[in-house]
């Protein structure tokens, strides 16, 4: 995860949180890891990444769960396991996944279909309610540089 404020997290959370039962499977924690980081995880590795922070023994990840594996990795990330420009390559490929064809940022449109095509369906509203959190400049959609603020 490259997200490490609180919120961002549990914002990102409950966007990946598709039926609304408080807990996301290792499919959705792969599907946030290659919207994150732009990166195919194999299944395998989410599965065990799940096993590893599932302290219930469900096989699935409550908020806190999430919340401890998120800021695990963003601790291990923070000992220079990943320098700037790698980080930066993977934001802006993760950026492009999101982006509304030729026009450099996020809608809500755009985010609902990637979303859509992760597995994590939202409705418009909640796509508007996820870009509002961090559209700075109030013009409703998510520029890279707020994209870089919400992922870091």
């Amino acid at each position: 995860m490259v997200a490490t404020n609180t919120g961002e997290l549990r914002a990102l959370f409950l966007s990946l949180d598709r039926d609304a039962d408080g807990r996301i499977s290792a499919a959705e924690l792969q599907g946030c890891m290659r919207a994150t980081l732009g990166e195919d995880v194999p299944v395998e590795e989410a599965e065990a990444l799940v096993v590893s922070a599932d302290a219930d023994g469900d096989g699935l990840l409550c908020e806190a769960e999430f919340l401890e594996l998120a800021q695990q990795a963003a601790w291990a990330g923070d000992a220079g396991e990943e320098d700037d420009d790698q980080r930066i390559r993977a934001l802006r490929e993760a950026f492009g996944m999101y982006e509304m064809e030729g026009q450099r940022c996020i809608t809500p449109a755009s985010l609902g279909r990637m979303l859509g095509r992760l597995g994590a369906e939202r409705g418009a509203g909640e796509c508007h309610a996820i870009i509002c959190r961090f559209d700075l400049d109030g013009d409703g959609v998510l520029s890279f540089d707020e994209f870089k603020i919400m992922m870091s």
